[in-house]
């Protein structure tokens, strides 16, 4: 529970120090400010007490696309995050207030089936969340948010997922005792995005914003994924997520035409994804798949199956602290994306951020390793450099993108979370 006085006091005594592992060495700095603002907005509106949770962005580190076909992924929670004041209330109604969108209201006692004209908002989520508790037998509620995020929309880092992560985590502490665990909230989340949202998203999103720090997780089972935690190894190294540019809203057809072709491939085999098909059985069929779908979606398959491999022994590059080994698999994984998969660009389009940002990037000095970030087509590249030299590269890619599209990241520990000070 938290006030306006009581954050005051604690931002004198030096308490919010506690914070610095969610926030990171380029974001703390800036939170006090952003906690004090938040908090006086939410009382303008709400009366009552004030609890503050917390939801990071993730960024994918590998196994890209890989995930809608039961495959093997590594991401992590980053320290930009969702930042939520939110006070219970008894009437069942849930309303949210975020900067710089219109307020809205959800009776939970009330849901209501997918609206095809709320696709794409936040009413949706939000109303798809409640719906996955109500229907799993979780407790849901009213209460009052006031929000605010710089998980940064079309940065690639996840800000709807990191929305429903919060609400989840909400209902979670005020109605079930924290008892929902953190899988079930992922796909709870996932159920939002893809029924009432109209996303048709894999679980790695909502998976590492709910676990937290590095992980790897095999999505073989989507019920119970095997998930294995790492913490980061590699301290003299950057993240550095570059928004290369380009417009997302027209290029749904594009991410869904690659899990509908790797699916098309794998019913080939009597399978419904890739991860039931033997990778050595479906080299073989090589030839014949040519008589029947395109280059493109075989290409995409290979893919696939050589991803979920480098998954394996990026895990245990980073478990070993091999940076050298886990640069290598993470610029392969690159390579494989723009080639094979091939999501760096949709088809005509002449402006190629992407590949532009990526060639620029790898010629900077103390680059480690880049790649294609997420879903790829238009969006963000994801950079691995020398701490040394993350001054003068992010300083060489804002003269190509602009300041405001390079996002300087740490791993953040905890996932989705009521905070503490």
């Amino acid at each position: 529970m938290a006030t306006v006085e009581m954050l005051e006091k604690a931002i004198k005594d030096g308490n919010l120090a506690k914070l610095s592992g969610i926030y990171g060495r380029h974001n703390f700095a800036r939170q006090p400010e952003r906690f004090l603002k938040l908090l006086k907005a939410h009382a303008y509106n709400f009366s009552g007490e004030v609890y503050m949770f917390s939801s990071p962005g993730r960024i994918e580190v590998c196994g890209n696309h890989t995930d809608h076909n039961n495959g093997k992924v590594l991401a992590a929670a980053v320290t930009v995050d969702t930042l939520a004041a939110v006070t219970p209330a008894d009437n069942g109604i849930i309303t949210v207030n975020s900067q710089g969108y219109p307020s809205f209201s959800v009776d939970t006692r009330e849901v209501s089936a997918p609206v095809a004209k709320e696709e794409g908002t936040s009413l949706a989520l939000v109303k798809g969340v409640v719906a996955w508790f109500k229907e799993h037998g979780f407790k849901t509620g009213g209460f009052n948010a006031s929000v605010v995020s710089d998980v940064a929309k079309g940065a690639g880092v996840s800000s709807s997922s990191s929305f429903e992560l919060l609400i989840a985590e909400i209902l979670n502490v005020f109605y079930n005792g924290g008892k929902v665990d953190k899988i079930q909230k992922a796909i709870a989340s996932q159920y939002a995005e893809n029924k009432y949202f109209g996303k048709p998203s894999g679980l790695m999103d909502q998976s590492a914003i709910s676990l937290g720090d590095i992980c790897y997780i095999d999505f073989k089972n989507l019920s119970a994924p095997e998930i294995k935690d790492f913490p980061w190894p590699f301290t003299d190294t950057e993240i550095i997520v570059v928004n290369a540019g380009g417009d997302h809203s027209d290029l749904t057809p594009n991410y869904a035409a690659i899990r509908r072709e790797m699916e098309e491939v794998a019913a080939y085999f009597g399978k419904k994804v890739l991860r039931e098909v033997d990778k050595a059985r479906f080299m073989d069929a090589i030839p014949e798949l040519k008589n029947k779908f395109s280059g493109r979606a075989i290409l995409r398959s290979i893919h696939y199956f050589e991803e979920n491999e480098r998954i394996d022994r990026a895990s245990a590059a980073i478990e070993a602290s091999d940076e050298k080994a886990f640069m290598d698999i993470i610029n392969q994984s690159g390579e494989s994306s723009y080639k094979l998969l091939q999501n760096c660009y949709p088809e005509g389009d002449t402006m190629q951020h992407i590949p532009l940002a990526l060639a620029y990037a790898k010629r900077q000095k103390g680059v480690l390793a880049s790649r294609v970030h997420g879903g790829g087509f238009a969006g963000t590249i994801l950079n691995f450099v020398k701490a040394s030299e993350a001054d003068s590269f992010a300083a060489a890619m804002s003269a190509l993108v602009g300041e405001q599209n390079i996002f300087r990241l740490d791993i953040r520990k905890s996932g989705a979370c009521a905070l503490e000070f």
